[in-house]
């Protein structure tokens, strides 16, 4: 077993791998949203009760990432990566038999605890056994699969409920999760050399991250351009049938033609690595983007409802396919000898930003977009101030990254 970096190599077995682990997690949180209905019937329970389920959920995916993050820089790559994805089955098993609400409450906190050093872990992999634009370009082309399971997941999850209701649907889930750790055991091997693991105190290598004054404003950018995204998710089931007065088939065929503008913009900025400096790339998208909240406030002063809000809102989430991926890369490229904490970072900043941003959009009800575009601007300007912070004017006698 390869114990040096130098010795592996990102081989399509591994890729293949590095996509189940990064795209099972999103799957997990919205493919059983539409069993909600189903799922408050058979459980007795209120709306509120059964959304604490994915609150639970969420909460592990975040706490895990911090716990396998810092084992994996510790121990390496695979046990954490197996204990994670094994937990993750047996918690998939339990939610989907599970006799009560608390059982499955407990059992998807669990589930997103061992979910998380999937998530966390592949993007420790790419940073093992990649260099330089490369791993731009690697994580650009991961994120882009990565945003098609959220887009997909409620579909999916609507027509298995269809099939054999919400335990379908978490049984599937289970079935991934063991996909994970059959990819875990066979095609996976050690990635983190011996000589470069941490010692001493377990959470110093998130403190060495967090010293890393450039990978902190990347992190910031990161968050809360991932948070602009979540606003718009959060916020587009109102934008469109209730502002804009579509029907909910028209609704899904806007929010699909989006999802394929963040794809296409994925793969654009995928093939653009190493042809154009990753920061000019993500320097225009961020000037778009900041652009578009712009006028997406100023439409939403004037109360446009027209198809030209949709038009704006397609501009601004297409901007965020050429951020996140190439953001990844230059984050992890500050702090590669502690990759598994610096994943763990950006993975909590991801999660806790979005969080922070989904309830704020219907601040000002389900029939304005003011609180939608106010908080797509403030998440806009932070990413864009985070930037600038990256730069060489604030580092003085470094160089930025590629």
């Amino acid at each position: 077993m390869p114990s040096a970096p130098e010795r592996s190599r990102l081989t399509p077995p591994l890729f293949a791998l590095l996509i189940i682990l990064g795209t099972t997690g999103p799957l997990a949180t919205d493919m059983y949203l539409p069993s909600f209905p189903e799922m408050t019937a058979e459980f007795s329970a209120s709306a509120s009760a059964i959304q604490l389920t994915l609150t639970f959920f969420l909460v592990g995916m975040g706490m895990g990432q911090f716990l396998w993050g810092a084992l994996s820089d510790r121990l390496g790559r695979a046990r954490p990566l197996r204990w994670g994805t094994i937990l993750f089955v047996l918690a998939s098993v339990a939610a989907a038999l599970a006799p009560t609400l608390e059982t499955l409450s407990i059992a998807r906190a669990l589930q997103g605890f061992g979910g998380a050093a999937g998530v966390v872990i592949s993007k420790a992999i790419v940073a093992d056994t990649t260099k330089g634009v490369q791993t731009a370009r690697i994580f650009s082309i991961l994120m882009t699969i990565g945003a098609v399971a959220p887009a997909v997941a409620p579909l999916l999850g609507a027509n298995l409920g269809a099939l054999g209701g919400f335990r379908l649907v978490l049984w599937v889930l289970a079935v991934a999760a063991l996909l994970m750790v059959v990819g875990a055991l066979v095609i996976y091997r050690e990635t983190h050399a011996i000589s470069a693991r941490s010692t001493g105190n377990f959470f110093a290598p998130l403190k060495v991250a967090l010293g890393r004054r450039r990978f902190v404003g990347y992190l910031v950018q990161f968050g809360f351009t991932f948070g602009a995204m979540m606003a718009y998710v959060s916020a587009s089931p109102f934008l469109y049938q209730t502002v804009m007065g579509l029907s909910a088939q028209d609704y899904a065929l806007c929010f699909g033609i989006n999802a394929v503008g963040l794809i296409l913009s994925g793969l654009v900025s995928a093939r653009l690595v190493g042809r154009v400096p990753l920061r000019r790339t993500i320097t225009v998208a961020l000037s778009v983007l900041l652009s578009s909240a712009v006028l997406l406030l100023v439409l939403a002063l004037l109360q446009v409802s027209s198809l030209l809000l949709a038009a704006v809102i397609f501009v601004f989430v297409s901007a965020t396919g050429f951020t996140m991926g190439n953001t990844t890369g230059l984050a992890l490229n500050e702090v590669r000898e502690v990759s598994g904490s610096g994943s763990a970072l950006l993975g909590a900043a991801q999660f806790l930003i979005g969080a922070l941003a989904t309830p704020l959009v219907g601040l000002s009800g389900a029939d304005s977009a003011l609180a939608f575009a106010l908080t797509a601007l403030v998440s806009a300007l932070l990413a864009f101030g985070a930037l600038i912070y990256t730069s060489d004017r604030f580092h003085p006698g470094s160089t930025a990254s590629v």
